[in-house]
């Protein structure tokens, strides 16, 4: 490769320069953990789940994190003793709006960030790499399917998500990567759909992928399995940790 082709390669190139981490949920389906614990907090096999977001970024660089919290948000100020690298975002909305009202509480943070969900265990810090080429999702290919949402690409490009999952598709995870000027698109789009539009009740990912979508270029970083887990109920969590299987039985 010539060195012309390098010097457009690399700036093609955009860095994260700050992380917003979710974790204002009220976490109802990991009830009875999380009725005197927000569920970031939830420790699995001796380690907080928000504990290894934080770390994998650390490990790479960001020391700019923003937590938006809701749900019993008095834990979290205990907890950021040992993270002064944290600034704690609140979310007056959390009870009565979905979680595009987390984005929007922290949205003037959105350009160059990594946004991510706090109820999730990063096993492999490297797919937190804040180096980037295109906006976009972290996911992983799943050949005979997934009821998670699930992703279609052409040429790198995100052409389609399907709510309901399918097979043959990339499936998402809720790590995501915003450049300057996509960050700023979102931005903008949030406030139209949260301020103007009144659209509370959708999920900010809707924003990008549902709302706009012919504005915005999406690709994907491909994870495999185990690189990070998302623990949504009580279910997966004893699954991972026996210490709850108690609780589990108790739904």
């Amino acid at each position: 490769m010539d060195k012309g082709k390098q010097q457009v390669r690399r700036q093609q190139v955009h860095r994260a320069k700050r992380a917003i981490i979710m974790a204002a949920g009220m976490g109802k389906r990991m009830h009875p953990i999380t009725l005197d614990t927000p569920k970031p907090l939830v420790s699995v096999n001796g380690k907080r789940m928000i504990d290894t977001v934080i770390d994998g970024l650390s490990q790479n660089g960001i020391r700019e994190i923003y937590v938006v919290v809701g749900y019993l948000k008095e834990k979290f100020e205990e907890w950021k003793e040992r993270y002064p690298e944290v600034t704690i975002v609140e979310n007056p909305f959390y009870a009565s709006c979905n979680n595009i009202s987390s984005l929007y509480a922290a949205r003037d943070y959105i350009p160059e960030s990594i946004i991510l969900d706090g109820d999730q265990m990063v096993y492999h810090p490297e797919i937190l790499n804040p180096e980037f080429e295109r906006s976009g999702y972290c996911c992983r290919w799943v050949e005979e399917g997934t009821g998670e949402w699930l992703l279609q690409t052409e040429k790198g490009i995100v052409t389609s998500c399907s709510r309901t999952g399918g097979q043959r598709g990339w499936q998402l995870y809720s790590v995501s990567f915003w450049s300057a000027e996509d960050g700023k698109r979102l931005k903008r789009h949030l406030e139209l759909e949260f301020e103007e539009k009144k659209h509370r009740d959708i999920y900010w990912d809707d924003v990008a992928l549902f709302c706009y979508p012919k504005e915005y270029q999406l690709g994907i970083r491909e994870i495999k399995d185990g690189d990070l887990v998302e623990i949504d109920s009580i279910e997966e969590l004893a699954g991972l940790d026996a210490r709850y299987i108690r609780e589990r039985r108790q739904r």
